[in-house]
């Protein structure tokens, strides 16, 4: 367990990104699998709630994103709600971070950047899963795989129109330590105007 003393308002950095981008980059060297899973949580514009796990792909000052299909029902979601939250927790240092925030579309012209550097298995995948709706068996799926795979088997894959980037822009951020006897850490920072107030929460 973390010492209780070394994460307090005195040691935070007064910008949330490099706080961020520090303990990111410790949590990466843990040798863990898929350092960069994060949970996503969004909500329909009547509020209905859905979480689940993605990749974050790109983290800066501009905020932090991850690639989809945008018919699937987190693409949907945030079509009708920006509005979203991040969680990473990462056990192995007793820690998470929760981020919450607006999100837009990133261009498409960088979709297809990082498009362009995922294997071809992968690229094959976004055009054969309708991703979130409901499909018959697995062997649909199969069958539309091996229709992509043998319509690019000898050119590259086109990104599909319906698959591309978000980007989360924060107006709050927690950082969470663990501490012993549960009186753990937690320090947020809010952003007002073009400042960042940080503040300490009761555990």
């Amino acid at each position: 367990m973390t010492d209780k003393n070394y994460f307090s308002e005195n040691t935070i950095d007064p910008d949330p990104f490099v706080q961020f981008k520090t303990w990111y980059g410790e949590h990466q060297l843990c040798g863990i699998e898929n350092p960069d899973a994060v949970t996503l949580a969004t909500a329909s514009s009547d509020g209905h709630i859905s979480a689940r796990t993605v990749l974050l792909k790109e983290h800066d000052e501009k905020g932090f994103v991850f690639f989809t299909n945008y018919k699937s029902r987190k693409g949907l979601q945030l079509s009708s709600n920006p509005r979203a939250a991040l969680l990473f927790y990462w056990p192995e240092s007793g820690r998470q971070v929760r981020i919450e925030g607006v999100t837009e579309k990133v261009l498409d012209k960088d979709s297809e950047s990082y498009f362009k550097t995922r294997p071809k298995e992968s690229q094959l995948s976004a055009w054969a899963s309708e991703q979130s709706s409901i499909i018959p068996d697995r062997q649909y799926l199969d069958k539309r795989y091996d229709i992509y795979k043998n319509l690019y088997s000898d050119k590259p894959v086109d990104k599909p129109p319906h698959w591309g980037g978000f980007r989360l822009i924060p107006d709050w951020f927690e950082f969470w330590q663990e501490s012993q006897f549960r009186l753990h850490d937690r320090l947020t920072y809010t952003k007002r105007k073009d400042l960042w107030i940080i503040e300490r929460l009761s555990p």
